[in-house]
């Protein structure tokens, strides 16, 4: 049984470490404000590159000049799993829940006869990943450095999915990452971005948006599809920012609140067995007078 001197270091103990949680949980929130608006900032430039590429694509797609980046390779047999993660943990199952979920669309590929590669962002991912896959992880970029995110970054990992996919190292490639919906939800969400889908609409609406395009849809995609998946990635990386101080907020809040009840019971414990060995001492100190 402990004395009662390692129950008082467990306890101080424990307070420290609840100190640090609570500080933890006001810096998340703190960073989540400017995080969660960030992304909710990027959300509609990105949801309307989508239409605008989608509306171009309609006329384009299924023509013998149309880019590779929206028609493809022809060919469905390399996968490659863009894995967005954190950079650092603390956080709950925030990243695991990214990795979990492309390690099931990789476990589906494989069985299926399809060959599949690893592109990690994010050190947390890569170090899960690469305990099963460390062979097929072709390439990891670590963001640890930058202390505000920015196109640049996104525009960086788009250019190096892009040049591997000129390369013909690929034929498919799909974004993993969060979207962030509240502090007490983030949700793993899939996106395939090469080649790009094109949003499938109903004969009215692509009769209302008969365009006359110039220069041709070919040319004006060369250059927005590029554009378009560093935006994609972007958002990607604004909203598991987000995401990932949401979470964090909420596991600091929830081992706070741990810490809080395990002082309340080791200082039951410490009460009870201090008053223990008070009443044993005094009942030796009786048991001494009545002897003599």
């Amino acid at each position: 049984m402990p004395s009662l001197k390692d129950m008082r270091v467990r306890i101080a103990s424990t307070r420290a470490t609840q100190k640090i949680t609570k500080a933890m949980q006001m810096v998340a929130a703190s960073k989540l404000r400017r995080a969660q608006s960030a992304a909710e900032a990027a959300r509609p430039y990105a949801e309307k590159m989508d239409a605008v590429i989608s509306n171009i694509a309609s006329a384009a797609n299924g023509s013998p000049g149309a880019p590779a980046l929206l028609a493809g390779t022809g060919k469905d047999q390399v996968h490659l799993l863009l894995v967005c993660t954190g950079e650092r943990g603390l956080s709950g199952a925030f990243n695991s829940s990214i990795v979990r979920l492309a390690r099931e669309r990789a476990q589906t590929l494989m069985s299926q006869g399809r060959e599949v590669k690893f592109f990690c962002v994010g050190r947390k991912g890569y170090e899960q990943l690469r305990r099963q896959y460390d062979r097929q992880i072709v390439e990891h970029m670590d963001l640890r450095a930058v202390r505000q995110l920015g196109f640049a970054n996104a525009e960086d990992i788009a250019q190096k999915v892009i040049a591997r996919f000129e390369a013909g190292e690929f034929d498919v490639c799909t974004l993993f990452y969060s979207r962030f919906k509240s502090v007490i939800s983030q949700i793993p969400t899939a996106q395939q971005i090469i080649p790009l889908e094109v949003e499938k609409s109903d004969g009215k609406a692509q009769a209302s948006s008969g365009y006359d395009y110039e220069p041709e849809e070919d040319e004006i995609l060369t250059g927005l599809l590029p554009r378009n998946l560093a935006v994609q990635v972007f958002r990607a990386l604004l909203e598991n920012n987000a995401s990932f101080y949401g979470a964090q907020m909420s596991a600091m809040d929830n081992a706070t609140r741990n810490a809080g009840e395990m002082i309340r019971k080791q200082t039951l414990i410490y009460n009870r067995t201090r008053q223990a060995m008070i009443t044993k001492e005094l009942i030796e100190i009786i048991s001494g007078a009545e002897a003599v």
